[in-house]
């Protein structure tokens, strides 16, 4: 993330002062990645910026702050990019006279050199001190993302829906692969078969929207079809296929209000 975020910032003009890292590799490669400079010392790097984004994992945030924490921060912003965790992480920050933030772009990083490319679609959002709020949120949007203030009370949450989209759907794909295989497919061929119908179902989600991407055997009232799917499965599978599949009768319910999806409610909650 500090690599994509750094990139993503130097390309709009912002003035992103450097690295560092525990790593003094990782952060001079940032650094020349960036066009930015290598500090090798915290305490230079943090004298150097008003603004300081810590991009490490949630169990570090802590105890980089701590180390912070024991220079001089008085009127500096302090930003972390969890999802999960809210600013009260940094623990006294206000008495130091600093100004602590959660800025979390809702995206998967999973290439330090390439995944900046995709960051102008990203949606951001923002939670802290009230001093720097519509600062930080204005930031990102006058470089074109969407974004808004998040509360820290619902951070957990917040965080959930994002593993539902992503990390979730990760684990249903792979249950799909798995059903392919349990039918004599090959483990290869089961892997990637579905790939265009889940790729071209995503498309379908972002242009459309969930109502009208939405098909299949729930949306068109096909009990006969879904009891089939009921009486092929057990177990987990089952448990998932009912309980996704009643989602989707409250969507297909939003699709087509005058639609009568009763005798499929009631089979999957048999």
């Amino acid at each position: 993330m500090g690599f994509s975020l750094g990139k993503y910032f130097t390309e709009h003009n912002l003035c992103v002062s450097g690295y560092y890292s525990q790593n003094s590799l990782s952060a001079k490669e940032a650094a020349e990645f960036t066009g930015t400079k290598y500090y090798e010392t915290l305490k230079e790097i943090t004298e150097e910026s008003d603004t300081l984004f810590l991009t490490v994992n949630d169990g570090a945030i802590s105890g980089v702050y701590s180390e912070i924490a024991r220079l001089e921060i008085s009127g500096k912003i302090i930003c972390h990019c969890s999802g999960a965790m809210s600013s009260e992480v940094f623990d006294g920050i206000r008495e130091r006279g600093a100004f602590g933030y959660s800025v979390h772009p809702i995206y998967a990083f999973n290439h330090k050199l390439e995944s900046y490319q995709g960051l102008s679609q990203v949606y951001f959002t923002i939670e802290g001190a009230y001093e720097h709020l519509e600062e930080i949120l204005n930031l990102f949007r006058q470089m074109g993302n969407k974004a808004e203030i998040l509360s820290k009370e619902g951070k957990a949450r917040y965080h959930m829906a994002a593993v539902f989209a992503s990390n979730l759907v990760e684990g249903l794909y792979d249950c799909a692969s798995d059903i392919l295989e349990s039918c004599g497919l090959s483990q290869e061929f089961s892997q990637k078969a579905l790939l265009p119908l889940f790729l071209g179902n995503a498309e379908a989600i972002g242009a459309y929207g969930v109502e009208r991407a939405l098909t299949g055997p729930v949306e068109r009232g096909d009990l006969q079809t879904i009891e089939k799917h009921l009486n092929a499965s057990d177990g987990d599978e089952r448990k998932i296929y009912t309980l996704l599949s009643q989602k989707l009768v409250e969507i297909s319910q939003r699709k087509y209000p005058n639609r009568d999806y009763k005798k499929i409610k009631e089979v999957l909650i048999k």
